[in-house]
């Protein structure tokens, strides 16, 4: 009989969101198309009649769909317009002075029957901003340098919002021929469905939001009377148009969540710049990654409080984890990397401070309340072995290590540009701890070695964590993060194997303690 745990259940109740996931993403490629030959009943497609179009993308101040003339300023006017062709053009806009002043400015895109009216009933329409306010991007400079910065070379005040312009726009029109039924148009396609007089609908004009990124961004001044602007034309599966449009939805939940813009263009350079198939991989793998942090974080949890002793387990280790999780949380927050990334490394410096504390066996008691007094519980003989192995292998990693640390930071220093003296700083401990940090996961290695087990490790949490090191490089070159963290992951791999490699090694010991501080034949005794 299957005993119940709520790993079981966790595990269980994933599969069935997956399943269910991978059901929707098919009904949302795959929709029914409407067969009925009821009059009235299916709505077709006006490309079916006549493909004959022309497309026109003007400027404006206004937003709205009715564009007099005098309101309008034409970039592109594209008279032999083919739905199925694939099309990139750069032009040089002329930017009005309201824009310059940090004013907003707006693309329209028109898609018509050839010479008709360009405000007729047969006129499909979109519209997208084409400038954003965003803060301006810090510039680095040498700290050591004499020289001041130019006025033009100055650091923009990174304290306030200036308008940018967007120098990238991708426009799509779905090129199927789908029939849909009358009364049961999907809402994702409905919000871009116009009827024509002849009751059917017109072309789908959608501007692919998903293909902005922050990093295509411009700083608009008042000098700039002409920038860049790149448009590509593209056709658009009905699947595609459905699914960028819930992303879309989605991003907006996350905006009203406390989310950045730069949060969610990270996750828009996943699934925009990524091929559709790895997109799916991608998605499996984000799941099983968020499946295994949770499970890793419950183990370990788990673990931890459950543990009696130290015997077995480097005290070090576990302190230079704390501490490095801890600078690289606030090197992270420096970068202002994605709170994909920030979130998690957050959680596991609070579990780190905890784990210190209970390796350290610290004990808190507050007089009148207010003043902490801290209490250092003795080490049996067995933890004090431990300490002694572990002692030495950080004897012999600190010639090693405290050189090349120092070495790395006069050199970033005299050659490398860095925000401030602060962002120097944690760059310096942080290439410290992703370069060679790994050496302190040494002395774990060399307390197995001298011990000739493993069996104080916690194994079951260590496997998730294992796991989530290759889902990591699969992320790495997904999810844009620094490159030293980026590397990291690889080298999170190596220790992996080595691990692995020792848990072959030393066979099962019943006289040695397991992960709880427990041996076999200490539970057998007592059974008796």
């Amino acid at each position: 009989m299957i005993k119940f745990s709520w790993t079981l259940a966790i595990a269980a109740a994933f599969v069935a969101y997956m399943a269910h996931s991978m059901w929707v993403i098919y009904t949302i490629f795959s929709p029914t198309p409407c067969v009925s030959t009821q009059h009235n009943f299916c709505i077709q497609p006006y490309l079916l009649k006549n493909q004959s179009l022309e497309l026109q993308v003007f400027t404006s101040h206004k937003q709205e769909h009715n564009l007099a003339a005098r309101d309008r300023t034409l970039i592109w006017r594209y008279d032999n317009f083919s739905v199925k062709a694939t099309v990139e053009k750069t032009f040089n806009v002329s930017i009005p002075l309201k824009t310059r002043r940090n004013g907003t400015l707006f693309l329209h895109v028109f898609v018509h029957p050839k010479g008709s009216d360009l405000l007729g009933q047969y006129t499909s329409h979109a519209v997208t901003k084409i400038t954003t306010y965003a803060y301006p991007k810090a510039e680095f400079i040498n700290l050591l340098g004499e020289t001041k910065p130019t006025d033009k070379q100055a650091r923009p005040a990174t304290d306030k919002m200036i308008s940018h312009w967007r120098y990238k726009v991708s426009i799509n029109v779905m090129d199927e021929l789908i029939a849909f039924e009358r009364t049961a148009i999907p809402g994702e396609v409905f919000r871009y469905l116009r009827v024509s007089p002849d009751g059917n609908y017109l072309p789908m004009v959608f501007i692919d939001e998903m293909a902005f990124r922050m990093r295509d961004l411009l700083p608009i001044n008042t000098s700039a009377e002409q920038l860049p602007l790149t448009i590509t034309y593209s056709p658009i599966s009905v699947g595609k148009l459905r699914m960028w449009t819930n992303f879309l939805e989605s991003f907006k939940m996350l905006q009203n969540l406390g989310f950045t813009e730069k949060d969610t263009d990270e996750i828009k350079g996943i699934f925009a710049d990524t091929n559709f198939y790895f997109l799916l991989l991608t998605f499996a793998v984000a799941a099983f990654h968020l499946l295994f942090d949770f499970l890793a974080f419950k183990n370990e949890i788990t673990y931890w409080k459950r543990r009696k002793t130290m015997v077995g387990l480097s005290t070090r280790a576990v302190i230079w984890r704390c501490i490095s999780t801890i600078i690289i949380f606030f090197y992270l927050m420096d970068e202002k990397t994605s709170l994909l990334i920030l979130i998690p490394a957050g959680i596991a410096g609070v579990i780190e401070i905890w784990k210190v504390k209970k390796a350290l066996k610290v004990s808190v008691s507050w007089s009148n309340g207010v003043i902490p007094k801290f209490k250092f519980e003795p080490h049996s003989s067995e933890e004090k072995e431990t300490e002694a192995y572990d002692s030495q292998a950080m004897k012999y990693l600190s010639y090693l290590l405290y050189p090349l640390c120092l070495a790395g930071a006069v050199y970033s220093l005299l050659y490398v540009q860095h925000k401030s003296w602060y962002s120097w700083f944690l760059q310096s401990l942080v290439n410290g701890i992703y370069a060679l940090g790994f050496l302190f996961m040494l002395p774990q290695l060399f307390v197995n070695y001298k011990l000739k087990s493993v069996a104080h490790l916690p194994w079951r949490a260590f496997m998730y964590k294992a796991f989530n090191t290759f889902i990591d490089d699969v992320f790495a070159f997904i999810i844009t993060m620094p490159t030293a963290h980026r590397l990291a992951c690889f080298r999170d791999d190596v220790v992996f194997i080595i691990y692995l490699y020792q848990r072959w090694l030393y066979p099962v010991d019943k006289k040695r303690v397991n992960e709880f501080g427990e041996s076999f034949e200490e539970e057998t005794k007592k059974t008796k």
